[in-house]
């Protein structure tokens, strides 16, 4: 069984160097194999793949351009990897899973330095304070022990955000753990107001946005956001009137700073539901539901988009998926016309005229209960569901 760890390192400067030097040489190659397949397509030529636009790289197009020789001056298979990146980009279009690829911009991107073993025989070795990575050697780990001593790693990469580095690795691990002692299931209801109603507990998940402490970091944000946009609008007019006061160098440190700012919001809202997740888990159902939203269809609502976005609600079905396989917990989704709130969990009866501002669901039969506890147990008791 496949399982990827992620934590943060301490590299030198001059691994730090080697680093950028390599997610910008990835970066770059990423996007002339875009730009070379756009230019195949005008002229009616065709496609051409990763492996072929590889091999025109290095015996064809380096040899004869001597001013582009840095490309070969960096981890060679971290530069094979973000052409292979490219070509399952163009392969998602052509499938019409995805959108057409778009060139990755420097201040802007999802670019990382790739390593893998370079033969069958070598071990990619890992102790509990360092582990050590082609090209650059013994690196340390902060969260010492985290990643396991033992296990074989297969492949890995090395990201950059906001000043701090990060390695994710990927790890070769015996069949995991399976519950036995499973108690009856459970249904999630997603929201707004509360970011989850479990059936099984009493108390709902509260918001994690509305807390005092996110409030506190996004007004901060704001602030630094608007000093960002005044050393963008001052470097513009010194460019052309020579009366502005900006750098460059004070842009990219205002620019780190709402870096910081983002990702101090990104690891509390990535925390809260690591912790949720484990109280699900912690509950030992035979199956959790849940209801397959359209969240695209609901960022369309401009008053609503915000918060919405802010809940993480994909990020929230993809752990909690994780868990599930890793535990032998069975993964309902029902479809998400399947009205859960709008059914009386009682006695079955449909209310049409439920509006969206009524919190407490009464029905005919004398049943009331909270709007959102009510759709949980609808969820749980859905006899139509897919398994995810």
């Amino acid at each position: 069984m496949l399982r990827s760890y992620k934590t943060e390192i301490n590299p030198t400067p001059e691994q730090i160097q080697v680093i950028k030097k390599t997610i910008g040489v990835s970066r770059f190659v990423y996007n002339f194999y875009l730009a070379h397949n756009k230019e195949k397509y005008k002229n009616g030529e065709k496609f051409v793949s990763g492996m072929e636009f590889s091999k025109w790289l290095n015996s064809v197009f380096v040899p004869g351009h001597l001013e582009y020789s840095w490309i070969k001056q960096v981890y060679a298979k971290s530069v094979k990897q973000s052409i292979m990146n490219a070509e399952k980009a163009y392969k998602n279009f052509f499938k019409r899973l995805s959108e057409f690829p778009r060139f990755k911009k420097k201040n802007n991107q999802d670019v990382k330095m790739y390593f893998v073993k370079n033969d069958k025989k070598m071990i990619i070795r890992c102790e509990r304070h360092r582990i050590k990575i082609p090209t650059l050697g013994w690196v340390c780990i902060k969260e010492k022990g985290y990643l396991p001593i033992k296990s074989l790693i297969k492949s890995g990469t090395i990201s950059e955000k906001a000043g701090r580095f990060y390695v994710s690795v990927l790890i070769e691990e015996e069949t995991s753990f399976v519950s036995t002692d499973l108690n009856d299931g459970i249904g999630i209801d997603l929201g707004i107001k509360d970011f989850a109603v479990v059936s099984g507990i009493d108390k709902p998940f509260k918001n994690i946005n509305k807390t005092a402490r996110v409030k506190k970091i996004e007004k901060s944000l704001k602030r630094q956001q608007r000093k960002l946009s005044r050393k963008y609008e001052s470097f513009k007019k010194q460019n052309k009137t020579k009366g502005g006061t900006a750098t460059r160098q004070n842009i990219q440190k205002q620019v780190l700073k709402v870096q910081k700012l983002h990702q101090i919001i990104s690891n509390i809202r990535e925390n809260y539901i690591n912790q949720v997740v484990n109280s699900i888990i912690k509950q030992k159902p035979r199956f959790i539901t849940i209801e397959d939203l359209n969240i695209r269809g609901m960022m369309k609502n401009r008053h609503l988009s915000r918060a919405i976005a802010g809940q993480n609600f994909y990020r929230f079905r993809v752990k909690l998926a994780a868990r599930c396989i890793r535990y032998g917990i069975e993964l309902r989704v029902v479809d998400h016309f399947y009205p859960s709130s709008k059914r009386c969990s009682c006695c079955g009866v449909i209310k049409k005229d439920l509006k969206l501002s009524d919190r407490m669901y009464t029905c005919e039969c004398g049943h009331k209960m909270d709007r959102d506890k009510n759709a949980a147990i609808n969820l749980k008791n859905a006899e139509t569901y897919r398994v995810a």
